[in-house]
């Protein structure tokens, strides 16, 4: 053997101190589509009609009687490639399909199509744009008619007046836009509200203009088309109180109506007039309570379309169930041919069998792939929310609990057991529902093991969950489920307008840790000022500490990581949205602080570099974690590891131009999963 030249002995250490981890694209877990909506009508070119040979039916149908054939839309959403409209071939289920001019217009927020026109007409997040497409003229594919409201990034209601016009509410401003189809023009019409955010308007047949803002303080408002004048009517409710109520619906009659804990009423010009009773719903209205329409209309022929695997199916949307207002008339199914290219991953888990799983956004779809990626399969839905999971944790017997969006629900899930989502026992997973009536983004998870109080008693292994509260209002909660008997409590307020953000079972202290935050309710402004660390007993189920650790100007406590020797790594900030809220500065930087529960004192506190850049958008409670050989976190750039024993970090990948991290996952051994849109991936250190 010929001896190795002495330079290269010298060089050869530098190349592997220089190696870089390697990163790869493991595939796409999910296309499915998000904010489906159904929308019948009728063709303008008269074709033969769905009735039977020689019959005739003149009920109320979405359309104008029986001329003209039957007709189908759909509108979905999905983030790789933009939201689309489909044309819907009702003989054989083929779809023409129309993507959004932009890859930008992911969530069709609200959609409408005119009874008047057939014209369908979608309003986009999160750039705020109104889209048309005309199935008369299908060569003009899916236009892009404008910006709203420069205000608008997020519709929320579209109806159309009696003289053709569309009104847009929008987010975040509580915004109403007139469009004028004649002349393309748009006119926006300002706040109708100052503390509100969502708006959802209705035109009434007599020209009434109104909208329901809501969020905060539900409550009417009517407005002057001709001059812009706007002022609330009738009661406001709070979200607090659950015997309050209000719904605001135009009737079948065209005219709009408020239904209220206080009384019934039309809404007439600026004024509320008492009824003492109420039209039943105009079909093919855009609901002002929920993102549907009123009611489903019925096509000519008296055939009305049903999703038979939609959002009370498996949340697929793949197929229709044709039925007939006459009972001798079968109904018949449709299978779709629509192509998705990709939703958004929302978080990433490894779970008992040593799997990935995740979740997907907007539907919540549960996905799982062996760590290579391979055997990569969308599982499909996991909860009755079909919004998002925001937490998973693993339980002693290889179960695993999952915690969605809406409203906290939590579902139990057996890896060994085939897959089938339900709410009864045979089901798997098994939809357990929510814990308390509060919580709505289940945005922190610990599973604390099985206990023995002081007096000999057993305390079995928990779920416990942290969760923000519901829309508009403050304070979230701390709850807790035994899977085994179902027996759950939770606590709401730990800290006044306060909610937990992160948890840390310290097992040395047998004590939970809990983060809190200042952040409200979708919808609300925060009103405390600083976050708080506080230490729960889980045997007693009371707090024994609330406080900051001596920590300065302690924001929101955003992630925990165990730092060995009874400390542990605290993550300290404000997620992207409350710093818009509150400013940037009073935001202040996003710290890394080294603390000390049991002397309950803070021994290092330091800043990111700025160069780090931002935090992801959501899920920054698991932005600080533990790593293969010690505590690591991400911004949506950089990741980076803590030195031990300091708040000082060192970069160990900083993505390039155009690329980013957006939603981090676990470790397995030296490989970080994370996701960056609908793309999962993993990073492995040299």
């Amino acid at each position: 053997m010929k001896p190795i030249p002495l330079a290269l002995l010298l060089v050869a250490p530098a190349l592997l101190s220089a190696a870089e981890p390697v990163v790869r694209d493991l595939g796409i877990p999910v296309k499915s589509v998000s904010w489906v909506r159904l929308h019948p009508g009728r063709a303008l070119d008269p074709q033969p009609s769905l009735t039977a040979p020689g019959e005739q039916i003149l009920d109320y149908t979405y359309g104008r009687g029986p001329n003209g054939r039957a007709s189908l839309l759909a509108s979905m959403g999905q983030n790789n490639g933009g939201l689309f409209v489909l044309d819907i071939d009702l003989a054989t289920g083929h779809c023409r399909q129309f993507n959004a001019p932009s890859p930008a217009q992911q969530y069709p927020t609200d959609s409408f199509r005119s009874p008047h026109t057939g014209i369908l007409y979608v309003a986009t997040a999160y750039d705020g744009h109104l889209l048309r497409y005309d199935p008369a003229h299908p060569e003009r594919k899916l236009e892009d008619l404008g910006s709203i409201d420069a205000q608008a990034t997020f519709p929320t209601g579209l109806d159309e007046a009696p003289d053709g016009g569309i009104w847009i509410g929008s987010y975040p401003n509580c915004t109403i836009t007139r469009y004028d189809p004649a002349t393309g023009r748009f006119t926006q019409f300002g706040s109708l509200d100052p503390t509100d955010h969502y708006v959802c308007p209705l035109c009434g047949a007599d020209g009434t203009i109104a909208a329901l803002a809501i969020n905060v303080h539900p409550h009417l408002v009517v407005l002057d088309p001709r001059t812009g004048a706007h002022h609330a009517v009738g009661p406001s409710i709070s979200y607090e109180n659950k015997s309050q109520y209000l719904q605001f619906f135009k009737g079948a009659d065209g005219y709009l109506y408020l239904d209220t804990f206080a009384g019934k009423f039309r809404v007439r010009g600026m004024a509320l007039e008492p009824v003492t009773y109420l039209p039943v719903a105009m079909p093919g209205v855009d609901a002002t309570y929920r993102h549907q329409y009123q009611e489903m209309p019925t096509m000519p022929g008296g055939i009305i379309p049903a999703w038979a695997d939609g959002e009370d199916g498996d949340g697929m949307f793949r197929t229709i169930l044709l039925q007939s207002v006459r009972p001798s008339l079968p109904p018949r199914t449709l299978n779709l041919d629509w192509h998705g290219d990709g939703s958004n991953i929302f978080m990433i888990h490894q779970g008992p069998d040593g799997l990935i799983y995740g979740s997907s956004f907007l539907p919540e779809h549960m996905f799982r792939c062996a760590p290579d990626g391979s055997g990569m399969v969308d599982l499909g839905r996991c909860s009755w929310a079909l919004g998002e999971a925001y937490t998973m944790g693993n339980f002693s017997d290889g179960t695993m609990a999952i915690a969605s969006y809406v409203d906290a629900r939590i579902s139990i899930y057996d890896p060994r057991r085939p897959y089938h989502y339900g709410v009864t026992a045979a089901d798997n997973p098994r939809d357990y529902g929510s814990l308390d009536e509060v919580g709505l983004r289940p945005i922190a998870m610990a599973i604390v093991p099985a206990l023995q109080a002081p007096d000999g008693r057993k305390v079995p292994e928990k779920m416990w969950i942290g969760s923000l509260p519901y829309y508009g209002t403050w304070g979230g909660t701390l709850a807790w489920l035994d899977p085994k008997t179902r027996a759950s409590a939770s606590h709401r307020n730990l800290v006044p307008d306060c909610s937990p953000y992160s948890l840390l079972w310290l097992p040395d202290r047998q004590q939970l840790l809990v983060g809190m935050s200042i952040m409200a309710g979708t919808g609300a402004s925060p009103r405390a000022l600083r976050g708080s660390f506080v230490l729960w007993d889980p045997i007693a189920d009371r707090p024994v500490y609330a406080g900051d650790f001596g920590v300065k100007a302690l924001s929101d406590v955003l992630a925990l990581a165990p730092a060995g020797g009874g400390l542990v790594y605290a993550l300290l900030g404000h997620t992207n949205e409350t710093a818009k809220i509150i400013g940037a500065q009073a935001a202040g930087p996003v710290r890394i602080a080294l603390v000390d529960p049991v002397a309950r004192r803070v021994i290092a506190d330091t800043p990111l570099p700025a160069d780090y850049g931002d935090l992801p958008e959501h899920d920054c409670q698991f932005c600080l974690g533990s790593g293969p050989d010690g505590v690591y976190g991400m911004t949506a750039h950089v990741l980076y590891r803590v030195k031990p024993g300091t708040a000082t970090t060192e970069v160990v990948w900083r993505a390039p131009a155009g690329d980013q991290l957006e939603k981090p996952g676990p470790w397995i051994g030296r490989t970080f999963y994370f996701a960056t849109g609908w793309r999962l991936r993993s990073l492995t250190l040299p």
